[in-house]
């Protein structure tokens, strides 16, 4: 499984004015522009606990943008404002002092999480005299510190004392939650997962979306449904399908309802910000990704005898670390044995151009090839008119299956028959097609 923590970005894209302003946007490494904030908001000879406080509040505020995207999410391209009416403020080429830089460098990668949240904690604050809110008061924290409070104390009577400092956060790059193409049926993976559990939360606040109760991270038609009645109600294109625009008009409405960007956030737990897939696959793991990698490796190594043919099942076992090797090697990969993401890419790559370009001597073959998604109840196409076919010649010797209408439509039959299959052969019962539970059903086809 894979935990979505919060990662502390090498840099951060600043929006120097408004929002909706028109203004130029810098990249700049994040801990010069924690050290610009911190000198455009502070006193350099304020004690130091008070400077550490702030600091920290001003880190944790820019991170809580950063991990919710939040301004990516309303469809801007950057991560910040430079102005302190809706963000903090930063002066472009303003230079700063050594005493605050120390501080950042010390701290940079610390912030402020609440109770048992993950996110960032949003630290509200304002300078104390001039302006006072909800949140750290700037010069409250100079008397504070001034009575021999330390900055985590300074922090605690402002925030409450449910506050604490997640120390030594990752540090890189920080990749955009849209995962890059649109996600629609058959689909699979941390995304299908992230927006399943995001309209779940978002219909307590709108009723009218239907209910996903699927927990394998397939986008199957109840989540169709619930991203159609989603777009329906947000006056977006209703194609059941996840682009950019819809991606993160769920994202923004999410964030909305759990107000993850306000002082009183519903907050989101560990167990939310954790997901089905792991990043990285290795010896000994199991699941849907695992069974992807066996079918596609196998496609790829019948044709590749660089990369043997071995025995596989649904663990991630001694043959399976040979044949990623040796395809790692092929494709000029880092030769480990392990699947990353890098690898991943390459691998759908490559049996992409298998799909489309099969050689002429094994043409007799291209029919019983697993397409590179699932197939569930409502999708439609050649893909599905492919597998009724194998089905229909298994119903036509078994008549224990319901049947099938080679129609091109996983429609209600189809996925009984599906039911009925997993059931006599030890696949999960879910009605959906996987790698294994194709080449399965193309094997039985055949006799």
């Amino acid at each position: 499984m894979a935990v979505r923590l919060p990662v502390v970005p090498t840099n951060i894209t600043v929006h120097l004015g408004e929002p909706d302003q028109a203004a130029q946007d810098i990249t700049i490494p994040f801990t010069d522009y924690i050290s610009n904030v911190a000198a455009s908001e502070l006193y350099p000879t304020w004690p130091r606990a008070s400077l550490e406080a702030n600091i920290y509040a001003i880190i944790s505020f820019a991170l809580n943008r950063v991990y919710n995207e939040w301004y990516r999410s309303k469809g801007y391209n950057f991560d910040i404002t430079s102005s302190p009416t809706y963000d903090q403020t930063y002066t472009l080429n303003r230079s700063t002092y050594e005493n605050i830089d120390d501080i950042v460098n010390d701290i940079f990668d610390n912030y402020v999480v609440k109770g048992n949240q993950v996110q960032p904690y949003f630290t509200r604050y304002c300078d104390g005299r001039k302006t006072t809110c909800d949140g750290l008061s700037q010069w409250g924290s100079v008397s504070l510190a001034n009575q021999g409070k330390s900055a985590l104390d300074i922090l605690k009577t402002y925030y409450g004392n449910d506050i604490s400092i997640k120390y030594d956060a990752p540090v890189g790059d920080v990749e955009e939650g849209y995962p890059g193409s649109p996600v629609g049926l058959g689909y699979a993976g941390n995304p299908v997962l992230a927006i399943q559990r995001d309209l779940r939360r978002i219909r307590k606040n709108y009723p009218a979306i239907p209910d996903i109760s699927g927990s394998l991270g397939i986008f199957d038609k109840e989540t169709e449904d619930a991203v159609k009645k989603f777009q329906q109600i947000f006056s977006l294109p209703i194609t059941g399908v996840v682009d950019k625009g819809t991606w993160y008009k769920i994202k923004y409405v999410y964030n909305s309802v759990k107000k993850l960007s306000d002082l009183y956030s519903e907050g989101l737990s560990e167990e939310e910000a954790t997901f089905l897939y792991t990043d990285l696959l290795k010896y000994g793991d199991t699941g849907i990704e695992v069974e992807y990698i066996h079918y596609f490796l196998d496609a790829i190594a019948f044709l590749d005898r660089d990369i043997p043919r071995l025995p596989t099942n649904s663990i991630y076992n001694n043959n399976t670390v040979t044949m990623v090797k040796a395809f790692q090697e092929k494709y000029g990969l880092p030769v480990t044995g392990e699947f990353d993401y890098t690898d991943w890419t390459v691998l759908k790559n490559a049996y992409r151009t298998i799909l489309k370009s099969f050689p002429l001597e094994y043409q007799e073959f291209v029919n019983d090839l697993y397409p590179d998604y699932f197939l569930v109840r409502g999708t439609v196409g050649n893909d599905v008119r492919r597998f009724q076919m194998f089905l229909y010649e298994i119903c036509r010797r078994d008549k224990t299956i319901p049947g099938v209408r080679v129609n091109g439509i996983f429609d209600e039959l189809t996925e009984k028959s599906v039911r009925k299959l997993q059931s006599d052969y030890g696949f999960d019962v879910n009605g959906v097609v996987g790698p294994l539970l194709w080449r399965k059903v193309v094997e039985l086809s055949k006799g």
